[in-house]
């Protein structure tokens, strides 16, 4: 279990490209059962698994991610204003006391390291990926992430019971997983930010300490996707972009803010 980034580390496990990878993480806060205090390294950020290589992915590529699987553990923790919230699961329901929210999980941190040397926050998403934190990425649902070091070295996990957009308190459902399903290929995109696909959209991606900037971003990277898929011109694409995409705050609470622009399938005819 790693609590920083660095393409310094040892891969914990290698695989070729369209491999899959299944594991278990603790929650955010390194807690595996809610009443056993963990051991967590002094200055450490997320828990998270790996680093996982993967043979051949170069620099400058792109990595697919499909979340195959995300099985939260049967409890979880949210922090507002100084106080805990402990949240218990049943079925599809997160039960906090008389109030319950349905169970929408995923991966807050999925990303890889800067290029840079030395050990690096968890904190901040990146062009790379990391602490995105962005309710979409839920299982059937492919990230796309350009690749910053050779191997990859993806690292993952911060498991969310649900959250809405912005994670207005600093905090999701922060709960352990059972079990995390990860199927990672080399792909040939060429990405300004990370992309997704959902069942039924795409996502493209901003993060800057100004959510203007944030937006500019993810706006860029969703009209070089629009081109990419539509095949129409880039003036064209801001047009159909102004009626048909929506732009949504992910989250302002990690050092950086992050704004994902939103096509749905069925948007444009």
């Amino acid at each position: 279990m790693k609590g920083w980034f660095s393409r310094e580390y040892e891969p914990a496990e290698t695989i070729e490209p369209g491999g899959s990878v299944s594991f278990q993480v603790p929650n955010a806060g390194w807690f595996w059962d809610a009443d056993v205090e963990p051991e967590r390294p002094e200055g450490a950020g997320h828990a998270l698994h790996g680093p996982i290589a993967v043979s051949g992915a170069r620099a400058g590529q792109t990595l697919a991610v499909r979340i195959d699987e995300v099985v939260p553990r049967d409890w979880g923790r949210t922090w507002a204003d100084g106080e805990t919230f402990t949240w218990r699961l049943d079925g599809e329901w997160w039960h906090l006391g008389e109030r319950r929210v349905r169970s929408a999980p995923f991966l807050g941190v999925i990303g890889m390291p800067p290029p840079e040397p030395g050990e690096h926050s968890t904190t901040p998403p990146r062009r790379w990926g990391g602490n995105i934190d962005c309710k979409e990425l839920v299982a059937g649902t492919t990230l796309y992430l350009p690749i910053p070091v050779d191997g990859a070295l993806l690292l993952a996990g911060d498991g969310h019971g649900a959250q809405g957009d912005g994670e207005v308190s600093g905090t999701a459902i922060e709960c352990p997983l059972e079990r995390v399903r990860l199927t990672l290929d080399v792909d040939d995109r060429d990405l300004r930010s990370p992309i997704a696909r959902t069942a039924e959209s795409w996502l493209a991606f901003g993060f800057d300490e100004d959510l203007d900037v944030a937006a500019e971003q993810a706006l860029a990277t969703m009209l070089d996707l629009m081109e990419r898929e539509l095949g129409a011109p880039r003036r064209e694409c801001l047009g159909l972009a102004s009626v048909a995409v929506d732009l949504r705050v992910t989250q302002v609470v990690n050092e950086v803010k992050g704004v994902h622009a939103l096509l749905r399938d069925d948007a444009i005819r």
